[in-house]
């Protein structure tokens, strides 16, 4: 691959195979027909996953980009039974007072349709648990490293994450206790870190059912200008 020196870096050639109009478009409906058919799960079957599986769907997730290229982001993957029952008991515990009294009335009538309450069994069911820390910072040699579109960038690379587990056949359910800091101290993550995002992930147990519910057509979501 050739190499080039721009304003004192190295770049290097970037090259990408030219495909016809029709394969682009083959390809674009096909990749949103598979991703239209992705739901969050809630119940999980107890079959092992390989864990060659969740690297490469975590290598997929680190391809995104991020502000100055900084990756500020870290995947904690859980198997082990007695941090996910740790996790359960702790994300349980807030999620019972969330129900009770942190959320309005409107909210958990909205909910009411996807049929969750302040139970997460899928905490413990799941073969694996997925949590994403957000890196408020870096830490190079005891010093402070600058970053930029943290919140963005983990955005985009949980994106990835998601659709990439869709891919590779799997399940899975975005879940944010409010607050999650008892994440940090179960996981033991360092004070540049703050948890983002918990998705336990697997297969779907064979008899599993997932609300009724729509996507907005394009036309509600599309502005063109």
């Amino acid at each position: 691959m050739d190499k080039k020196i721009i304003e004192g870096f190295e770049h290097v050639r970037y090259e990408r195979p030219q495909l016809s109009l029709e394969e682009m478009t083959l390809r674009s409906e096909q990749f949103y027909r598979e991703m239209d058919q992705r739901r969050t799960v809630r119940e999980f079957d107890s079959r092992p996953v390989p864990i060659e599986l969740l690297e490469n769907i975590i290598l997929t997730a680190s391809t995104a980009p991020s502000g100055a290229h900084k990756q500020p982001w870290t995947f904690c993957l859980i198997s082990d039974p007695a941090i996910k029952k740790k996790i359960r008991d702790a994300a349980e515990e807030e999620e019972k007072i969330s129900y009770s009294s942190r959320m309005p009335d409107q909210w958990k009538s909205d909910l009411k349709p996807l049929g969750t309450n302040w139970e997460k069994p899928f905490l413990e069911e799941a073969p694996y648990l997925i949590v994403v820390f957000k890196q408020s910072y870096g830490m190079e040699n005891g010093e402070k490293v600058q970053h930029y579109y943290v919140n963005e960038s983990v955005g985009i690379a949980c994106g990835f994450l998601i659709a990439a587990i869709h891919q590779a056949g799997l399940t899975a359910v975005t879940h944010t206790p409010s607050p999650m800091n008892f994440l940090s101290e179960i996981l033991a993550r360092p004070f540049n870190e703050k948890p983002y995002l918990l998705i336990p992930v697997g297969y779907p147990k064979a008899e599993t059912y997932v609300p009724d519910i729509k996507r907005k057509s394009l036309d509600e979501i599309i502005k063109r200008f």
